[in-house]
């Protein structure tokens, strides 16, 4: 919305750049509120008046400067913090206000990773910016849209990477109750029936955050050193003990 504020500016300088922001961002928060949900609502305000108050504080108090005179870095650095910070606030069920609450939308109902629904959006002012402010700073402008894009996602799945367990013990019993005494977790155990030694075993399914991972993989070196683990990582897990499933 900034961008999409600049630009307007740029055609109708007698509106400043603030108020077409505000008016820009009431007009999506009552369609966040809509579509979205009151908490969604809620917590995208918190966001958006925060960040404001943020910049405005830094503009005031510390007078920023561009950080080198190489637009590249400039670009490439402030793209990286700003993937970060949204991905951490999108993370949470909310956005930054802005064009992010029509990428949430996108999202939501039409099941566009949130990257994509950011770049999707976003790139469509890029291009209005390459014909408002020229080839060189447009093009920069289009370059850190689409990292964004990519970026956001990509975090987003390091934030909610689990570990996915598969374990094979002859310690089995005391391998459930750590999980559930030490690391305050649960497991599955599944009938199994070894091929090779043509025995009846316990196989321990679990699914556990990478410190609670760390703990029991040294646990087990431990106690059993010859255990068969299987490790994939999972980007999702809904349920107790985990985020939420949201309908």
């Amino acid at each position: 919305v900034s961008g999409l504020a600049i630009i307007i500016n740029n055609f109708v300088p007698v509106i400043p750049v603030g108020i077409i922001i505000l008016f820009l961002n009431l007009i999506l928060f009552v369609i966040a509120f809509l579509t979205l949900g009151n908490q969604f609502g809620a917590k995208t305000i918190y966001a958006s008046i925060t960040l404001s108050m943020i910049m405005w504080a830094m503009e005031t108090f510390l007078k920023p400067q561009q950080l080198t005179d190489d637009l590249f870095i400039n670009a490439a650095v402030g793209t990286l913090i700003m993937a970060l910070g949204m991905s951490m606030v999108f993370n949470k069920g909310a956005s930054t206000g802005g064009t992010d609450i029509i990428a949430k939308i996108l999202s939501k109902y039409f099941h566009f990773d949130i990257g994509k629904s950011l770049l999707i959006v976003d790139f469509i002012i890029g291009i209005t910016g390459v014909l408002t402010f020229g080839i060189t700073a447009g093009l920069y402008s289009l370059l850190s849209i689409v990292g964004n894009g990519a970026l956001v996602d990509r975090l987003i799945d390091g934030f909610n990477t689990s570990k996915e367990l598969m374990i094979i013990s002859k310690k089995e019993k005391e391998i459930v109750r750590f999980i559930i005494e030490e690391l305050d977790r649960s497991c599955t155990v599944l009938n199994g029936y070894g091929g090779y030694t043509s025995e009846d075993i316990q196989v321990l399914y679990v699914i556990l955050f990478r410190r609670d991972y760390i703990r029991l993989r040294n646990y087990i070196k431990e106690i059993d050193p010859k255990a068969f683990i299987s490790v994939n990582d999972v980007h999702e897990v809904l349920g107790e003990g985990f985020s939420d499933i949201q309908l």
